[in-house]
């Protein structure tokens, strides 16, 4: 099981439940967090002064590349890494001072998962229950209320080991909340898993959300950030570039987007600049690894003469779209290169 379920039956109240935090509290707060590591090659900065506040009763989403650091953070607020710096509370203790206070109060799924591959699922729960607090009686009846909501009755008595990718993400959440936390972490929870399995893991986070569950989890995938966040932080190379709910972050880059597919290795993307660099519809010019990002406005509007302009001085285009802004255009205006080029070399 992951390091965080091994914890001693006597850091829990004897019933399973978790003390509940006063309404509004903001359940995490971080100031300057930094994360360090030595390697042969010196020190790397993982983590680079991450201040963050999640409040009660949030889906809050912290979206970037893999290796940004969103791991990191991850580990160092469930107690299973210390920061090299800075400052962190979890549901209102301290993380230097405090771990197993916090550790009653959180839930953890990690991108591995928890569970014992050679017992069943139900075993796994019952296991679980037992290491925080329940007695016998408790943990079978949380177990049966849990296989029965995430709708594992099919496979929770047969081996972990059999189960698919999907069988086993629903276990991993269910292994998560058997204490009922306040405070839920998951990280990168749809990572690997078929559409289906995806949306039937989003559906179940929207359902503890509706049921008072805050919940805080890493992700790459911007169409997860976007439909399940309330609020998100965008980190790359361990610092937050940006913060807000997903519609507050698109409505920073106003207006809409052509994007222009160009022959990167002639003197198009130059040229293209020049012609429309001083054009008042356009708003801001943004390098891609294809070609061109245009920022205008009345997109369905300017296109057209974008177009005759660029033919007028004989620039062949590869593609073209119109778009609105998205995710991945707030992290490429913020980061200069896109989420899904940062994601695919990663």
């Amino acid at each position: 099981m992951d390091t965080l379920s091994q914890l001693p039956a006597t850091t829990v109240a004897t019933n399973g439940a978790v003390p509940q935090p006063q309404k509004g509290k903001a359940l995490i707060k971080t100031q300057g967090l930094t994360r360090t590591f030595k390697s042969r090659k010196g020190t790397v900065e993982a983590v680079r002064g991450v201040d963050l506040e999640v409040r009660q009763g949030e889906i809050f989403g912290f979206l970037g590349p893999n290796g940004a650091g969103k791991t990191t953070t991850m580990r160092i607020l469930t107690t299973l890494m210390p920061a090299s710096g800075g400052t962190a509370t979890v549901c209102g203790f301290d993380l230097r001072r405090d771990l197993g206070k916090v550790r009653r109060q959180i839930g953890y799924v990690s991108q591995s998962g928890g569970a014992e591959p050679a017992e069943t699922g139900r075993e796994n729960l019952l296991l679980q229950g037992r290491i925080y607090g329940m007695n016998s009686k408790e943990a079978r009846q949380r177990a049966a209320e849990l296989i029965a909501r995430l709708d594992m009755d099919a496979f929770a008595d047969r081996l972990v080991k059999t189960y698919s990718g999907g069988q086993k993400r629903r276990l991993d959440v269910a292994l998560g909340i058997m204490h009922r936390p306040e405070l839920l972490f998951l990280d990168e929870p749809t990572t690997g898993l078929d559409p289906q399995s995806r949306a039937r893991i989003w559906d179940e986070v929207r359902a503890l959300h509706a049921q008072g569950m805050t919940i805080f989890l890493t992700t790459h995938y911007m169409d997860e950030a976007d439909g399940l966040c309330n609020r998100l932080a965008i980190i790359d190379h361990g610092q937050i570039v940006s913060q807000g709910s997903p519609e507050t972050l698109k409505q920073e880059i106003a207006g809409d987007i052509i994007s222009l597919g160009l022959d990167t290795q002639s003197d198009a993307v130059a040229r293209v600049t020049g012609q429309l660099r001083d054009r008042p519809f356009v708003r801001e010019i943004q390098p891609t690894a294809e070609g061109l990002q245009l920022y205008v406005s009345q997109g369905e509007t300017v296109l057209p003469e974008v177009l005759r302009t660029l033919d007028a001085d004989h620039i062949a285009i590869r593609t073209v779209t119109l778009a609105r802004p998205t995710l991945d255009d707030v992290f490429l205006r913020r980061t200069g290169r896109s989420l899904r080029e940062s994601n695919g070399n990663a």
